[in-house]
C-alpha cells in the first residue's frame, strides 16, 4: 500500500505531474544549478537573495540572532550561511523537494541555482564586488506587522497575561467576545503574540464559538507560523455575537514578560458571500505514541477518510521536540497511492505550506489520507531534553504529537470533474 516516495530520505526517479483516479498532484523536477560566467559577488548576486529570503527575519528587532542587511554584517557569517543553505536549514522551508507538489504561495526557499551562487561566493572568499551593483535597501515594518496585511478586525485575549521569569509551563483557555454585531465572511486570519512576548508563547490556537455553542477552528500560532489567506471565492463565516477561545501555552524564559496575543481577521466586503466555505482541521491524529529512549527512527501512522471531493489548500505538519519528518499521502478509492507532500521537521518553525491555486491537490470522495510521522528520541536530536526517557503523547513540549493541519473546500461531483478536466495531464508535463 505504501508509495515509493513515502520514506525518510529523498525520493529517487523521474517525477512528473500525476493524474490518477481523479487525484492530481503537480510534481516538479529539481532545477538544474547554474552559475554566471562572471565572478559571483555580494553586491550583484548575494544581496538580492538575502533581500528576498532572509532579511525579513535577519534584521535588528526581528526574531533571528543576527542582522544580514549589509555586507559588513554578512561577511563574518559567510561560511555559516553556506553550511545552513546547503543543508536547506535556512531559510526555513522544510518540504522535501523530491516529493509531491512544489508550487506554494510565499515560498522563500532557495533554488538550486541560488544555493550554488552562495556556495561559489563563499568559496571565492566572499567578495563585496562593485557597490554600484547593490540593490536599493528594503524598508521594513516592525514585528507588529501582520503577515496577512492590516486586518479589518482584531480581537485580543481578554486581559494581559503575565509570564513570570521562573514558572511552570501554563496551558489554558482564554475567551474573548468578538464584538461582531453582524455575520461576516472571513478572507484571511492570523493569530500572533505581542512584539515583546514572542519568546514565551509556545502556541496559541484560536477557535470561534458561535451563539449556539458550535465551535470551529480558526487559526494556530506557533513559532514561524504565518497567517492563513484563503483562495479567492472561499472563506469562513464568523457569526455575530461569536466568542473567540484562545488555547494558550506559555513557557517561561527567565524574565518577566506580559503577553496580549490577538487574532486578526480580514473580511470580504459586506454583502459578498464566497462561493465555498473552507474547512481547517487536524487529521491523522495518533495519540498512542510509543517513542522508546535512545531510538532515532520511530514511525507512527494516522488516517482520515474523506466523505467529500476536496480541493486541498494548506498542509502544515505538527510534531513536538522529538519529531523529525512527516508525510501525507492519498490512498485513492481504487487503492492506488499517491504522495502529496513530505516535510522535514524543525521544532523551531511551524510553517503552513499554502498551495498555489492551480496545483492544489484534488482528491475524490472515498480517499483515505494517510499521515506518517517520525520521531528521534536519541541524543543526536538537538531538541531532545533527555534521551534516557521514554516519550509518548502529551501537551508538554517534552511530550509529543503526530497529526497534520490541513485546509480544504469541498466540491460536488460536477465541480470536481470540471476541476480535474482543467488540470494538465502527466503527458502535458513531459519534456
Amino acid at each position: 500500500m505504501g508509495s515509493q516516495n513515502l520514506h525518510r530520505g529523498p525520493a529517487s526517479g523521474a517525477l512528473l505531474a500525476i493524474l490518477a483516479t481523479g487525484a492530481i498532484l503537480a510534481i516538479a523536477s529539481p532545477t538544474t544549478a547554474q552559475t554566471p560566467d562572471e565572478p559571483v559577488t555580494f553586491a550583484k548576486h548575494i544581496a538580492p537573495i538575502l533581500q528576498r529570503s532572509c532579511q525579513s527575519c535577519h534584521r535588528t528587532g526581528s526574531i533571528a540572532p543576527m542582522s544580514l542587511l549589509t555586507y559588513e554584517e554578512v561577511r563574518p557569517w559567510a561560511r555559516s550561511i553556506k553550511q545552513r543553505v546547503e543543508a536547506r536549514e535556512m531559510p526555513p522551508w522544510f518540504l522535501d523537494r523530491h516529493v509531491g507538489v512544489q508550487q506554494f504561495k510565499a515560498d522563500k526557499s532557495l533554488s538550486d541555482t541560488e544555493i550554488t551562487l552562495v556556495s561559489t561566493w563563499v568559496d571565492a572568499g566572499a567578495p563585496m564586488g562593485n557597490p554600484a551593483d547593490l540593490p536599493a535597501p528594503l524598508a521594513f515594518d516592525d514585528m507588529t506587522k501582520w503577515n496577512i496585511g492590516e486586518p479589518d478586525w482584531v480581537i485580543p485575549i481578554p486581559e494581559p497575561f503575565v509570564v513570570e521569569a521562573e514558572a511552570a509551563d501554563w496551558w489554558g483557555n482564554l475567551v474573548s467576545d468578538s464584538g461582531l454585531t453582524e455575520d461576516r465572511w472571513v478572507k484571511a486570519v492570523e493569530t500572533k503574540p505581542t512584539e515583546e512576548s514572542f519568546s514565551v508563547v509556545h502556541h496559541a490556537v484560536t477557535t470561534a464559538i458561535d451563539p449556539d455553542g458550535e465551535a470551529a477552528f480558526l487559526n494556530e500560532y506557533a513559532l514561524g507560523k504565518n497567517g492563513d489567506i484563503y483562495p479567492d471565492g472561499t472563506g469562513r463565516l464568523l457569526k455575530a455575537g461569536s466568542q473567540i477561545r484562545f488555547n494558550m501555552h506559555y513557557h517561561a524564559v527567565g524574565r518577566r514578560i506580559t503577553d496580549r496575543t490577538s487574532v486578526g481577521v480580514t473580511f470580504y466586503p459586506k454583502g459578498v458571500v464566497p462561493e465555498r466555505p473552507i474547512y481547517a482541521l487536524h487529521i491523522g491524529d495518533n495519540e498512542d505514541l510509543d517513542i522508546p529512549a535512545g531510538e532515532s527512527d520511530v514511525r507512527h501512522d494516522g488516517y482520515y477518510h474523506l466523505n467529500d471531493n476536496i480541493n486541498l489548500t494548506v498542509f502544515q505538519p505538527h510534531l513536538h521536540n522529538l519529531g523529525t519528518r512527516q508525510c501525507v499521502e492519498a490512498i485513492l478509492p481504487d487503492n492506488t497511492v499517491q504522495s502529496i507532500n513530505c516535510a522535514n521537521w524543525d521544532f523551531g518553525w511551524h510553517i503552513a505550506y499554502n498551495y498555489e491555486d492551480e496545483v492544489a491537490p484534488l482528491l475524490p470522495k472515498g480517499t483515505t489520507l494517510h499521515v506518517v510521522s517520525w520521531h528521534d528520541n536519541s541524543e543526536a536530536n538537538r531538541w531532545n531534553d533527555d534521551p534516557r526517557n521514554w516519550a509518548g503523547f502529551g501537551q508538554r513540549s517534552s511530550d509529543d504529537m503526530s497529526f497534520a493541519w490541513l485546509s480544504w473546500y469541498t466540491l460536488d461531483d460536477d465541480e470536481y470533474a470540471a476541476a480535474v478536466a482543467s488540470r494538465p495531464s502527466a503527458t502535458d508535463n513531459e519534456e
